[in-house]
């Protein structure tokens, strides 16, 4: 026994050096009794609004919380992207802001998001708590505190940065690119944009995702798809002073718009409060007529783009200076270039990024704005590079400019500056707080924040360009700016000189309507559109119609540089073929259309007009033009100048798509801008309202009757032979797929339903009857199929599926979802 105990103290060191060699080799937990100058001895210090240290050898940040309980604003985003629009994450795109606080809880501290939309704005705080009590907050994290000294704490926040905040994973997984994961190996902390300012610290990471790419998308964009390494940036802001004053929201002042539930409210006043969202902008004199700012509102414009279209951007951004001194102010809204040595991600600089992709898309306004009562912050423009490529492409298609022997015509190049000038304006005024604004195509071109489609001219039988887009800012513009920003001189009433800014408007003819009013897809106002011009959707419709036949006409070798390959003449063709598509989107929402308003009790607007019936008629028969043979067919020699793509020169989605293989397939072009102008014709929601409208004014069209005009105008037609009665029959099969559609839709009405189904048993009678005396022996065969197809849906309706025709090249952004909200 005596034995075995003498061994084993001869063991016990040996045991004991061995479990300290082991612990050398691994971290040690911190002690929250040790101080914190002895955990950042030899970091790197950002001192700052929250000040943190970085461990450039272990690669972690330290942050020293000496603000718990104190609410501060965090804003997530994204600086260095994945490039492709349909993807969606783009280069300095802004994510999410939020107010949080830190909260000590023992040995953690947890950040804590509370819940700003439901309040009580009361000096009671058991009501207070109340709310708060009843809806969730949300912890957004949980720190370890590694050490503390006279209340403050210092915490390991290296974990919290390298997480994937932005959902870069999800954002690839809902668009079908893949199963990603982050690997944290091959993440870091980014220096060179880690950096803390009196009122905001910046922090920014490097994150690596892998995984298996199944998508086309993320393929075209990165060098090694199962790697996609993008940047993070993170931002700590003080949240701003109580100063500002929250200004009440009217939906015809054409704003976005902050709101919250305040439970303090008196049972007689509305629970849900709006405000505008703007940027706090004061007069050094609330009483002058003009005066200057006591902070102007300033702009960056990002020195990557390049000349001279950064000089366009740059002169556009200008224009709103005229709103704001139409509003009172003296040089209040100034455009500079972006510092060297600034972060475009820094929330001191409201910042005009000039962003490139693989592909066109769209352009954005967004803003960082205090959700607790929509002060903006930040405006944050995102300008995608490559629309100005498309209007150029545009220009190409109509001016036929390539003429041997002459110089290329500069038109192109203006129009597309010309197109620039009005995108910054518009993407500009979103980060102001402005809606979209889609009555002012309508009303003299009243509002940059219309999406603007290019006016053209018909000079002496030629196309011209010269005043394709406007210059300057407009009339609802400055009435907008007016509402949101005038200073008011103490002792004025602060809502009747808002209401008298409204009602002047009003009386000046100006009105807003947005972006649910502008949509074609269920649309029904007759003013408020998409891509369109004049005051009339029906007789701009004619007038496009006219352009797109004299560029067609013109259209060949000329739409092209010389030694250009033959096949790229279809790059150029799409935009001119689909020239009217946005055009005939504003037109068919004259069809079973009401004229209304955002009306207040007793302000004089209209509420829910039905449209006049002539009107409609207009409308009906300028849209069957769109699907005639002669708009739809292409001249010979153009047919044999577009020849199958050379090697080097793949197909893209930016090309029409055909059903006879490598060769260009204009039947098939034929079909799908039929089934532009017909499925928007026959929306269930439109046909619901045109059964409605009958039923309540018998003078108003009816479904039957438009059923009736549309069969006429196609099927019916005298049938023809060779090219011009296969284009006819291509717009037969468009026009009866998207009958069958309605006949069986869900959306649709039981009316629509039935007077559907009757058209077409009654379009199979004629059919059988008129197949047997028909000569031609491709007519013979239409007619017998389409009647039997038109059986297939009668005895199985359910089962039924028709063939639809193929999809068009991608349309919006025209020169450039909404869709965002705040996109062009």
């Amino acid at each position: 026994m005596r034995k075995i105990f003498i061994l084993l103290l001869l063991a016990l060191p040996i045991i004991v050096i061995g479990q300290r060699k082991k612990d050398k080799d691994q971290p040690v937990p911190p002690s929250t009794n040790s101080s914190i100058e002895s955990k950042v001895n030899g970091l790197k210090k950002y001192p700052g609004y929250i000040e943190f240290y970085y461990d450039e050898g272990e690669d972690k940040i330290w942050l020293l919380i000496d603000k718990l309980n104190n609410e501060f604003l965090y804003i997530e985003s994204l600086t260095a992207g994945v490039g492709s629009n349909d993807i969606g994450l783009d280069r300095n795109q802004l994510g999410r802001e939020r107010v949080v606080r830190f909260e000590r809880r023992g040995s953690k501290v947890l950040m804590i998001e509370p819940n700003t939309f439901y309040r009580a704005i009361s000096n009671n705080a058991l009501e207070r708590k109340a709310v708060r009590e009843s809806f969730a907050e949300s912890v957004l994290w949980g720190f370890t505190i590694a050490a503390e000294d006279n209340g403050k704490v210092l915490v390991d926040a290296t974990d919290f940065f390298l997480q994937d905040v932005h959902d870069v994973i999800g954002t690839l997984r809902s668009t079908q690119q893949g199963n990603y994961s982050l690997d944290k190996s091959r993440s870091a902390f980014y220096p060179e944009r880690i950096r803390n300012f009196p009122l905001n610290a910046e922090f920014e990471v490097t994150l690596t995702f892998t995984g298996q790419p199944s998508g086309s998308y993320i393929r075209s964009v990165a060098p090694t798809p199962g790697s996609v390494t993008i940047r993070e940036h993170f931002s700590f802001v003080q949240l701003p002073d109580n100063n500002y004053k929250p200004r009440k929201f009217d939906p015809r002042a054409g704003y976005f718009t902050t709101s919250y539930y305040d439970y303090a409210t008196p049972i007689s006043e509305p629970i849900e409060k709006r405000f505008i969202n703007r940027h706090r902008l004061e007069k050094k004199d609330p009483s002058a007529t003009l005066s200057e700012a006591v902070e102007p509102i300033i702009y960056y414009m990002d020195p990557g783009a390049p000349e001279p279209i950064r000089s366009a951007l740059i002169d556009g951004a200008k224009w709103w200076n005229q709103a704001f001194e139409a509003a009172g102010y003296k040089d209040a809204f100034r455009v500079e270039l972006l510092p060297e040595d600034a972060d475009p991600m820094d929330v001191r600089y409201n910042v005009i990024n000039w962003v490139h992709r693989s592909t066109r898309g769209w352009s954005y306004g967004a803003s960082v704005t205090d959700p607790r009562t929509g002060e903006i912050i930040k405006g944050h423009v995102t300008l995608g590079s490559l629309r100005v490529r498309q209007d150029f492409l545009i220009a190409e298609g109509l001016l036929a400019p390539y003429e041997e022997g002459k110089p290329v015509n500069k038109a192109m190049e203006e129009m597309a500056l010309a197109r620039l000038r009005q995108l910054a304006a518009h993407e500009i005024g979103h980060t102001l707080g402005l809606a979209h604004a889609y009555t002012s195509s309508t009303e003299n071109l009243a509002s940059v924040m219309d999406y603007p489609h290019p006016a053209t001219s018909i000079v002496n039988g030629k196309i011209d360009l010269s005043n394709a887009y406007d210059a300057k800012i407009g009339a609802f513009d400055k009435v907008s700016i007016t509402y949101g920003y005038q200073d008011f001189a103490e002792g004025i009433d602060e809502d009747k000189a808002l209401d008298a800014i409204i009602q002047n408007s009003l009386k000046a003819g100006l009105t807003f309507l947005s972006d649910q009013d502008a949509r074609p897809l269920g649309g029904a106002h007759p003013y408020a559109h998409l891509w369109d011009n004049g005051a009339d959707a029906t007789d701009e419709l004619n007038h496009v119609l006219q352009v797109r036949s004299i560029a067609l006409k013109n259209f060949g070798e000329r739409n092209i540089k010389p030694q250009t390959p033959m096949a790229t003449l279809e790059e150029v063709l799409v935009p001119i073929y689909f020239f009217h598509r946005y055009q005939v989107e504003s037109v068919v929402k004259v069809i079973g259309g009401i004229n209304y308003r955002y009306a207040l009790r007793g302000d004089g607007q209209p509420v829910a007009d039905l449209l006049p019936p002539l009107q409609q008629t207009k409308a009906l028969d300028a849209l069957l033009k769109t699907v005639e043979p002669i708009s739809l067919m292409l001249p010979e020699n153009l047919l044999k100048s577009i020849p199958p793509r050379p090697i080097g020169y793949q197909r893209h989605r930016e090309l029409t798509n055909g059903k006879t293989g490598l060769t260009f397939d204009p039947l098939a072009l034929a079909e799908t801008a039929a089934d532009m102008t017909y499925s928007l014709m026959l929306h269930p929601a439109r046909a619901n309202r045109l059964v409605e409208h009958h039923a309540r004014d018998i003078n108003q069209p009816s479904l039957e009757s438009v059923l009736d005009k549309m069969i006429a105008r196609s099927f019916k037609l005298t049938p023809q032979p060779g090219y011009e009665g296969a284009v006819l029959m291509s717009i037969d099969g468009a026009l009866f797929s998207n009958l069958a559609k309605l006949a069986s839709s869900k959306d649709a009405s039981l009316s629509t339903r039935a007077i559907t189904s009757l058209k077409l048993d009654q379009l199979k009678a004629w059919l059988k009857q008129k197949g047997p005396l028909t000569a031609n022996e491709e007519w013979k065969a239409f007619y017998s199929y389409t009647a039997s197809l038109i059986e297939k849906l009668q005895s199985n309706p359910e089962e039924f599926r028709a063939d639809y025709p193929l999809d068009a090249p991608p349309g919006m952004p025209i020169g450039t979802l909404d869709m965002d909200f705040c996109g062009n």
